[in-house]
This record gives structure tokens, sequence and C-alpha cells, in this order.
């Protein structure tokens, strides 16, 4: 069904208090399916649009996955993760109540970890094509940066998930180095759009608290759990320290929890980890993330 004003009422459940440019209601929507992707800088509105995406395209949709693929600044999970959500039918909130999937990347900026990035984001679009959705939102990393591959990080994206459409925030021609290529190929279609004036610029300092505060709750009553790493996958190598951040994995590779290394036992080839996770059950591997951290209060020690 077309969008119209008479959908605004949903839309306010759905986006609560953001202030929506014109340009962005003026999109045509309707016949749009498959992974839509969304490019920014940070402080560019990127996520903000994403969701308005999602919200949108619910009035279409039954099945709409949304994709939070910004592991540093992370909405659906903790930072280092990416986040797979799905939409039950009939849903108007956000974030849905559906399946979530969730991949570690071990770090808060793809830099790095290119390659863990382009995967795990593949794995969530597949993942999620396989439940049945119709229409995916993908939101992605502010890394857009030429000289820190931002530009070779999002074309793999592309080439990996091909999107439908690409929507692109960008201040004057930061993006354009990357996107001009898209636009002369007929492999996506590249929709440009302003930037919000509502985006508020938040310096390092603040990104750092954010993140802190989204690992400090996400630890938040988190238990002790014994791991016989030993008798386990360990990728890439059994080499733990004290405060060490690590997901424990499923056997298709996504994260079941994150944990934290508390203690070692070298002889017992044993870990104790703090993590929200009560039991091994379902755990296949262990995988090492880059960050030390404090659980109790979020922040990133130096290693």
């Amino acid at each position: 069904m077309p969008m119209s004003m008479a959908t605004e009422q949903d839309l306010s459940i759905c986006l609560p208090d953001i202030q929506i440019p014109p340009a962005w209601e003026r999109l045509t929507l309707e016949g749009l399916s498959g992974p839509l992707m969304v490019i920014g800088a940070t402080d560019t509105g990127k996520s903000t649009f994403a969701r308005y995406l999602y919200c949108r395209l619910c009035r279409f949709h039954e099945r709409v996955a949304f994709v939070d693929g910004d592991v540093g600044q992370s909405s659906l999970g903790p930072p280092t993760t990416m986040t797979l959500v799905v939409r039950q039918p009939g849903e108007e909130t956000f974030p849905p109540s559906g399946p979530r999937y969730r991949v570690f990347i071990g770090d808060c900026s793809p830099r790095g970890h290119l390659l863990s990035t382009v995967i795990g984001l593949y794995k969530l679009v597949r993942r999620a094509q396989d439940l049945g959705t119709t229409a995916i939102v993908v939101d992605t990393t502010g890394l857009v940066d030429r000289a820190q591959a931002g530009g070779v990080l999002k074309q793999a994206k592309v080439e990996l998930i091909r999107p439908a459409v690409v929507y692109a925030l960008q201040r004057g021609t930061e993006l354009e180095y990357m996107l001009l290529p898209l636009r002369r190929s007929r492999r996506t279609r590249v929709v440009d759009l302003p930037i919000s004036p509502a985006v508020r610029p938040r310096d390092v300092a603040t990104r750092r608290a954010h993140r802190a505060e989204m690992f400090r709750r996400y630890f938040d009553g988190a238990g002790l759990l014994e791991v016989p790493w030993g008798r386990m996958a360990v990728f890439p190598a059994p080499t733990f320290r004290p405060g060490r951040l690590v997901a424990l994995e499923d056997v298709e590779g996504f994260a079941l929890a994150l944990g934290v290394v508390v203690e070692i036992d070298p002889r017992a080839r044993t870990v104790r980890l703090r993590t929200p996770l009560p039991t091994l059950d379902g755990v296949d591997a262990i995988r090492l993330g880059s960050l030390s951290l404090d659980p109790d209060t979020g922040q990133e020690v130096a290693r």
C-alpha cells in the first residue's frame, strides 16, 4: 500500500522524538525489496535514517529485517558486534521482537578487521534472507576515510550483499570517491540524502562514554562461567589474558554471548569468563577479540 499521511501515527510509534527531513518523507519505497544499504560518515544521521527506512518499509512488507552493522556505536547490541533483528508480522515498534542473531568482530572499529566485518555482515544478511524477509535495511559503520580503507570496505559490502539501493548521506563530496563507480554501474542504485538539521555531533569522549555504558549494561548481573578451552575450538588461537573480550559462538559462528576473561588455568586448560551466558549449552567455539575490558565499568583498558 502506498505511503501516506495516514501512516504518520504508525511512524510516531516506531520513531518517537525524531525530526524527519522532508526529503526523507518524499522517498518512494513502494516496490523496493532485498538488501538496502545506508552509508555515511559519523554524525550524519545515518543510523537514524536507517531506522526511519525500516519503519516505512513495514508499510509494504510483513517480514522486514534490520542489520545494525555499526560495531562502534551499535544500537542493538554491545560494541564490537553486529546484530540482525527481524520483524514479526504486524509489529509497529522498534526494535522488533522477532529472531535475533549476532556476530562478533572483536573491536570497536573495522580498521584491522575488514575481512571479518564484511564476512559478518554477509552472514547476517544471508540469515535474514533464509528467514524469508523481503526487505533488509543494512546500517553500516561511519568509517569512510579513504586512507583508512573506508571506501574499500563499503565497496566490498556492496559486492557481497548486492543492495538494490545504496542510500548515501554526505557532507559536501566526502563520499564521492566511493560512490562514483557505483553511480556508473548497474549493480545498484545510489540515492543521495540530505543530513538532518537535528544531527548533533558527538566528540570522541562522548562516543567512548557511550560504548562504556553499553558494555556496562551488557555485563551488569553477569556471572562466572568456567570454559574448558582445551577441548574446544578457539579462534584464532588460545592466547587468553585477563580482561580480554571474547565471544562464545554457536556451530554457525553466531555469537551466543560475549565474555571477559577473569582467570586462566594453563594446567587445567580452562578459563573463567564473566558472561551473561549461564551454561555452555550450544557453545561450539570461543572467538578472541582485540579489546581488554573492565566489565564493571565498561571501560576499555590498556593491554
